[in-house]
């Protein structure tokens, strides 16, 4: 039986291939942990779909590969074949066949692994850890001969044609005086920095703002936060509403919940919303699924779960699935005015801002109200100004339509 990669995302094209938990020969049982992997939204250990033995892994620890990439097989027990063919095999959505995030994974470099696939990585295309190493040296991957899977040209590869030539491979860890340190990159922190430079070049993009007023939402969280925190053990923060306002207006406006798809604009029928966390080991895009359908106090709870299993490492592949839309909190962080990257292939993504009290013109007279700023960036492929302001006004006029009255359950 064949290992692939699977697929965790529709924004996920590849992964890092961490350290081995099995060696060839190894007997595995059904979901025990092959092998840890890394990609730009999860860290996982990926469990093995079968009873047997490993006999065969086909792809290092160290390399970069595409999802969908054979990366090892299984012997499968008589038993196991068997009952494989009687019923249908498992969906690549169940959790258990995709894999367990993990917690504080540290970084991995390649160390290779016995027993690979004869031909199992020809054809790939050179991993960004090569082309990286290879540019810095000027270097063209195409030159030196590959001792990977299939002839793959490895980093190792590149550092040492490099040592071949009488130059020796940089120190990744100093700069050549005491005025510079380089910091060595994560696999994760490396593959966010890709996934944010396709997105960056991939989708021509466009950012507006509008200011909205917020001060009886203000009032009215002010109002119900503690009695909230008694009843339901969770912080109400303007998360929930922000979420409740975006959802309804992505309801109204169904061409923002939407992705570019060559010859076509794909709608997505669900409304599932990512929030972006900035998370120990990074920044995570965990999601709420059908976010329309919850009221501020599921909502609430929601945030609060993600934020708190991101926090400590246990978010599932499933929280990461699915996304169809992005809101980013920057407000948070103080930000008062600021450009989101688009999750790519996502058609916008919105900056809820902070909330900053000033004096305003209201009517003939100046008041001080509670302010913040709304910011989308959106892929001009699919919205131009007009969809896009309809949509961000939108969530503009729910939100200032909250007043005491309004209800939180």
């Amino acid at each position: 039986m064949r290992v692939e990669l699977p697929q965790v995302g529709e924004s996920v094209t590849e992964a890092f291939i961490g350290p081995w938990l099995k060696s060839v020969g190894d007997r595995v049982e059904k979901y025990e942990p092959l092998v840890e992997v890394v990609t730009d939204k999860v860290t996982m250990e990926l469990p093995s779909p079968a009873t047997g033995v490993l006999s065969a892994i086909a792809v290092d620890e160290g390399q970069t590969v595409p999802m969908g990439t054979v990366i090892a097989e299984i012997e499968v027990e008589r038993e196991e074949a068997e009952e494989k063919t009687e019923r249908p095999a498992g969906r690549l959505s169940d959790p258990a066949l995709i894999g367990t995030l993990l917690k504080d994974v540290a970084p991995v470099g390649p160390t290779g692994s016995a027993g690979p696939l004869a031909g199992a990585g020809a054809g790939l295309r050179y991993s960004p850890a090569v082309q990286r190493l290879a540019a810095e040296h000027g270097i063209d991957p195409a030159a030196v001969q590959g001792t990977g899977i299939g002839g793959r040209v490895t980093r190792k590869d590149i550092q040492a044609h490099v040592e071949s030539r009488g130059s020796a491979a940089p120190d990744l860890d100093t700069a050549g005086d005491d005025s510079e340190e380089r910091v060595p990159l994560t696999p994760i922190r490396r593959m966010i920095a890709d996934n944010m430079a396709r997105s960056a070049t991939q989708i021509p993009e466009a950012w507006s703002t509008i200011e909205v007023d917020v001060t009886r939402l203000v009032g009215l969280r002010d109002a119900v936060r503690a009695d909230f925190q008694r009843r339901e053990g969770v912080n109400l923060t303007y998360m929930p509403f922000f979420l409740q306002a975006v959802a309804a207006a992505l309801n109204d406006n169904p061409l923002v919940n939407s992705s570019w798809g060559g010859d076509a604009i794909v709608l997505k029928r669900r409304i599932n919303i990512g929030v972006a966390i900035a998370a120990p080991q990074g920044l995570v895009v965990p999601v709420i699924h059908d976010a329309y359908a919850m009221d501020v106090t599921a909502l609430a709870r929601a945030v609060d779960d993600l934020a708190t299993r991101a926090r400590d490492g246990k978010l599932t592949v499933d929280d990461m699935q699915g996304g169809t839309f992005t809101v980013n909190n920057t407000g948070a962080l103080g930000s008062v005015v600021g450009k989101g990257i688009i999750n790519h292939p996502q058609a916008a993504i919105l900056n809820t801002e902070a909330i900053v009290r000033r004096p305003v013109v209201v009517g003939d007279a100046v008041a001080v109200r509670s302010m913040m700023n709304l910011c989308i960036t959106f892929d001009h492929r699919i919205l131009d100004g007009a969809e896009a302001g309809a949509f961000v006004n939108a969530v503009k006029d729910r939100l200032e339509a909250i007043d005491p009255d309004t209800a939180v359950v």
